[in-house]
Parts: C-alpha cells; structure tokens; sequence
C-alpha cells in the first residue's frame, strides 16, 4: 500500500487547489480553500508514504527519526534537496522562516532529504560540511541511494513535500520560489491537525552538529584572489561571514565583517556580510560578491569604507538587467573578476551570476559590452546567458545557457582573449570570448546541451576530459595555462587552452588534508577557489572544506599550508602615536550626554574615563586605539580644533586635561566638550579581535569667577 503512494497521488486534487488558489483574492478565501482540500485528503487512508530506510546516516539529531515513532503526531515538511543546487540553497531562507515561526512543540518538524547528484555528494562527511556550511538547523538525512526520492517519484530539486501526522501525503512544491504558499499550506496544516487534536507536543532529539566543533581560524573559505604587485592575498572566509586581507607571507592586514551575518555598510569594522564567495583585488579596493545578500560590495581599504554596488539585499529574478547597480536585483553572484569593455582599464567588474545561471557585467565607468549597447558607470547588465540551465554553446552570448556558473578567470591577452568559466553544474570549463561574446566549451561535460550529468575524472581532451563540479579557475599567463579547482573530484587540474588537454595537477581524487612534497599524494577537500601568484610560480587554494589555505609550488611539486597569522585577526597597519586625524565615529557606537559640571574660565578640567574591556580580552598592541577630544560649535575651548592622543594602557583610567580659556566668548546654548575612544582589543584565546568605539558629551557651566585650579569628571564604560 505504501510503495505505491507517491507525488502522482495527490496531483490532480492539488493542481484544482492551485488554480483556485490563483483566483482567489483574500487570504480568508486562500486559507478556507486550503481547509477544504486538507478535509477530503484527510479522509483518505491511502496517502501514507514509506518510512525512512534503516541504517541511513542523520545528522543533526541525537538518532535516526521514523514517521512510525517519533515523527507520529507532527506535520512534517520534506525538502529533498543537494548541496550543490543553487535553487536548493535559495529555499533555505524560507525553511529557516518557518522555524522561527513554528517549533518542534508547535507540531513542525522540517527535515532535509539529501538525495545526490554527484558521487561526491553520497558521502556523509561531505554533507555534514554542506549543512555547517550553510547553517542548516534542521534534521537531515542522507538518503544516499535517493530510495525516498524515487519511491515518490520526485523529479526535481528541490521538492517540498508536507506530511500530515500520520505519515500522510498533502502538498508537494517544486522549485524555488513558492515562500507565500509554502507559509500558507504550513499554518493551515498546522491549525487544520491542531483542530483534531492530532498534534504531539513532544520534542525529536535534535542535536546540532555545530554546537560540538571547536573554533577555527577559516570557516569554509570560498574564493581567494591575489594582487601581484602590493603582494596580497584577499580570502573569503565564507563561513565566518568576512573577508581577510593578507600579505603573502601570511601578515593579517584587514579583517572586514563576521563572525554574524549581516549586510550592513560602513567602516571596516561595523560592516556585515552574508556567506561572501568570489573576491577581487587591486591597489587599495577589495570586490566582493556577497553571495547570500545577493549583493555586490566594495572595500574600500584607504577611506576605511565598504559599500554596496549592486544588488537589493534580496534574491532577484531579473534575467536581463541594465538599472543601475543599487536598485538592480540579482540572485547569488559567486564569483567576481575585474575586466575591461569598451572603455578605460578595468572599467567591469565581470560577474558569475550562479543563481540565475548567467554572466553579467558591473560598470565601474563607462563602456561597452561585446555585440552590446553602450552602458554608464554603475550599471549593471547581463553579458551572456539565455537565464536556462543549460549546457548551451552559442556564437551570441543571449542564446548560450549556463549551469550555475561559479567561478571566473580573465585573460585578456592575445590570442585568448576571453573569460575562462567555471561552470559547476555542467561540470565544463567554458570560455567568454572579449571581443565577440562567443560561448564555446574548453573541457568537459558533453555536446548535448541538455545533459547535466555528463561528470567524472578523465584526464583528456575537450569533451573526452571528465570534471566533477569545478567551482574555480585561475589563469597563467606567464606561462599561458589556465588551473582548475576541480572541487568534487577534490584535485587541481591545469588545462592548456591551445591544445584543450586537461590534465590532473595535484590531489589524489579522495578527500583528505595531506600536505607535502608530492603533488600526487596530497590531499584537499572540495577546493572552491584559486589564484596564481609570483609570476606563475605559485597557486593559493581556498580548500575549502578543510578550513584552510593551501600553496602549490609549481617549481618544486610541494604543497604548504599558508600561514595566515591570527594572533589577533584584526591585525592592523603600524600604529599611529598619535593618529594624524580621529577615525570616523561609528553610527553603532554609545553615545552618552553627561550631567552639566560648573567650571571657571582658565580652571583646568580633568576628564577620567575608566573603560573596563570584556572578561578573557586585552588591548591589542601596535593597533591605533586612540581618543579624541573635540568642542563642535564652541571651538574657542580648545587650544586647537581637536586634540587626539593614543590609547595603551587600560589598567587605569585615561587622565585627558585641557585648560580653559582665560576669555569666555558668548555662544548658543550650553558650551560642551566631546570625548571619543576608539579601542581595539582582542579575546586571549587569539580567535577573535575587534574594534569598539564610544562618545562622551559633558556639558560645561561657565563662570567668570574663580574657581580651583583643577576639577576632575570621573567617566566610564564597559565594553
């Protein structure tokens, strides 16, 4: 009985539903539809699906989960998905939606079916660090052999499919896009079986796999990009939320965000990122694909500044493009690389656009795309990419079709010319030609466009090499070859465009962390980025989920760990004693107004501020904590405009003295001074480092008469 219950089952009743639902105009016709169809299908006994296998591997829960116990007596929502599915990846909002809004003790429990695409995807290891990856809370299953899968004849991913408490079919949506009406079927599921009194309060033993790991210094780090000339290195790190810049040598420069999510602009250090992938450097500016803000951001290291580019702050559905960047939606940019089109250098920011499976072109200043129109600075505009999910070769880049393309590699030279593409889902190399927009293969995957499974690990030429999901590219030109992060088939392949062989580089093709002198023994796990450093000398790699940097010396065949130096990851230029002007007052710091203090002309006022830092931190040496004391509006306090000096010892308080004038001048208003600190300070363990800032306005009661020669105003904050 069970085996034959299916999706097939309730698609005619569910399809009436659906063209009702569309007709209908208030959420009360919606949800007295809903309750209708959840009556007919309740009265049915034929509508229970198949258990969970026994013995499959799951993860975020203290044991396996059966609908027959411990599931009885819960609506359940099924979402089959794999890891490496873009359109899987932009539901996970939604889910993380609903499980804000319903508990476990409600009577939802949402479960994640892992039915692979890839090989590389069965292994339990490997989704374990899709779901710390993507922060997944949820119970998951790794239904290796998708027996669910094919016993509801699911077809698509992903595919949500809500369960009544019984184990009984009710609703099935397939694709992305579906937030209001997977809302709607939930909460009227939920009221519906509340109703019966069929709902258990009664908790599934779940157990997050995150709450048991140890700190790390990288959280699954995405991309990883070079500028050559300054030698830095700008990384990713996805997983921490942030972007590090670093020398060569492994000097921490720059942290910019995390450790939260957030995306919010401003100085380096209250800026906020969501899941960052691709990076680009050059000179003193960081580019930033903001993947999971589907936002493209900019850092600014000079002014101190990070700002938005393009993109609204939530998914689009545009597959064409052309406002201008703020105000164009996009949909999960994961890669970015700096180019140039009909105009001045490096006047494009090229961009993989994974979520809607196209190449699109950010303008830093005005050009002109290859068989385009001529485009103003800020706009942002799809390049190539009909917007379907195709393996599509095309001499006009509108008609080619994409496959969640992922990362980007430039070389503008001739005779290449063109724009390496990593496309993931197809798994091909393909190229971008710069002058006339043509798409055509380099390696991989097979002539039938429509074939998303033509994968493996085949050494060869053009369709007869094999990759497995590649997610990054790099290209030499020094030596006019371009490297792969072939990340499922956990390798680095280096491909000769002229003669379109692929050959395996390094890494055994298992996962592992084997480091050494030996390309063909070391080990990497699923590496997502790479870039060539020292003119063709050397590759960094974001292995990505070995939390790690890794360097490949091509002269010597030895693979390194890099050495990023988190002492205190927020290591900073040379310390300025004191700074040449006070930093910009972040608009999240504290602001305290003091009561008013009585003072004489010429009297000399003492401002104490004791500052008290968190338990287990300390004053992070060679950074510039400073303070700053200014008089806004009533200057003639102070011998000049502001007077700054350098913060390095907080085992007492600041002692901050001025002398008032001798002549008081006539002002609006009460006088006032300000006092602002910027302190920089890192936890002993070395695993996290940031700045805080804090103001102070003590407003001042002149008098003529005299008073002591000094007076002092305690202040103080804790941080």
């Amino acid at each position: 009985m069970a085996s034959q219950c299916s999706l097939s089952s309730i698609f005619p009743i569910q399809s009436q539903l659906d063209c009702a639902l569309d007709e209908a105009t208030t959420q009360h016709e919606k949800e007295n539809l809903v309750y209708q169809y959840l009556k007919k299908l309740d009265e049915r006994e034929d509508l229970k699906i198949p258990d969970f296998q026994t013995g499959l591997e799951w993860l975020n829960t203290e044991g396996p989960l059966s609908l027959n116990t411990e599931l009885t007596g819960k609506v359940v929502l099924l979402d089959f998905f794999t890891y490496c599915c873009i359109n899987c990846m932009h539901i996970l909002p939604d889910l993380h939606q609903l499980e804000k809004k319903h508990s476990v003790k409600d009577g939802l429990v949402i479960i994640g079916v892992h039915s692979a695409k890839f090989p590389n995807e069965k292994v339990v290891a490997n989704v374990r660090s899709a779901v710390l990856r993507y922060d997944i809370c949820h119970p998951v299953v790794n239904d290796s052999e998708a027996c669910l899968w094919h016993a509801l004849e699911v077809s698509c991913w992903p595919t949500l499919v809500l369960l009544g408490p019984r184990g009984n079919l009710l609703f099935s949506l397939v694709g992305e896009g579906h937030r209001d009406r997977l809302t709607l079927f939930t909460d009227s599921t939920l009221r519906y079986y509340r109703e019966q009194g069929q709902l258990k309060t009664h908790s599934v033993g779940i157990k997050l796999y995150r709450d048991s790991l140890p700190p790390s210094a990288l959280s699954f780090p995405g991309k990883v990009a070079i500028d050559n000339s300054k030698k830095r290195l700008a990384v990713a790190d996805t997983g921490h939320h942030r972007i590090l810049v670093v020398s060569t040598t492994g000097q921490l420069l720059h942290v910019i965000g995390g450790p939260e999510i957030g995306k919010q602009d401003g100085n380096l250090f209250e800026a906020s990122f969501n899941s960052p992938q691709g990076v680009a450097i050059k000179g003193d500016t960081v580019y930033v694909a903001d993947t999971e803000n589907h936002l493209i951001r900019k850092i600014d290291l000079l002014e101190g500044r990070v700002s938005t580019l393009a993109g609204v702050g939530s998914q689009g559905t545009d597959k064409a493009g052309g406002a201008t960047g703020p105000q164009q939606p996009i949909s999960s940019p994961w890669d970015v690389t700096l180019g140039t089109a009909g105009g001045v250098e490096d006047n494009v920011l090229w961009i993989a656009m994974a979520g809607t499976h196209q190449i699109w072109a950010l303008f830093l200043a005005d050009g002109k795309l290859p068989k385009g129109s001529e485009s103003k600075a800020g706009t942002c505009v799809r390049w190539a990419g009909s917007g379907s999910e195709e393996n599509r070769n095309n001499s006009y880049p509108h008609k080619a079709g994409f496959a969640q393309p992922s990362g980007l590699a430039l070389a503008p030279e001739e005779p290449w010319s063109c724009l390496y593409v990593a496309d993931s889902e197809s798994s091909t190399i393909r190229t971008l030609g710069l002058k006339d927009g043509a798409v055509k293969l380099l390696v991989g995957g097979e002539r039938d466009p429509m074939n998303l499974f033509a994968f493996g690990d085949v050494d060869g030429k053009a369709v007869d090499a094999k990759l497995q999901h590649p997610l990054g590219v790099a290209w030499a030109p020094e030596q006019s070859l371009l490297y792969v992060a072939d990340s499922y088939n956990h390798k680095i392949k280096v491909v000769d465009p002229k003669t379109k062989h692929c050959s395996t580089l390094a890494g055994t093709g298992e996962a592992g962390d084997t480091v050494g002198p030996e390309f063909n023994k070391s080990c990497f796990n699923e590496p997502g980025g790479i870039c060539v450093g020292d003119s063709g000398k050397l590759l960094y790699v974001a292995d990505t989920n070995n939390h790690q940097v890794k360097v490949l010396d091509l002269a010597s065949k030895t693979v390194s760990l890099f050495p990023i130096s988190l002492d205190c990851t927020d290591a900073l230029p040379s310390k300025l004693s004191p700074p040449a002007k006070a930093p910009i007052l972040p608009k999240s710091a504290p602001r305290k107004e003091m009561p008013a203090v009585a003072v004489s002309a010429g009297q000399t006022l003492i401002m104490s501020l004791t500052l008290l830092l968190p338990e287990g931190s300390k004053l992070t040496e060679e950074a510039p904590s400073c303070w700053a004391l200014s008089a806004e509006g009533c200057e003639w306090l102070l011998e000049s405009p502001v007077i700054i000096g350098d913060i390095v010892d907080l085992s007492k308080p600041l002692s901050i003295s001025t002398k008032l004038p001798a002549v008081i001048k006539d002002s609006n208003g009460n006088p006032s001074l300000t006092l602002a600190v910027w302190v920089y300070y890192c936890m002993e363990t070395g695993k996290a480092c940031m700045m805080k800032a804090a103001s102070f306005t003590q407003p001042l009661q002149i008098s003529a008469s005299p008073k002591e020669e000094e007076i002092t105003v305690a202040l103080s904050h804790a941080f």
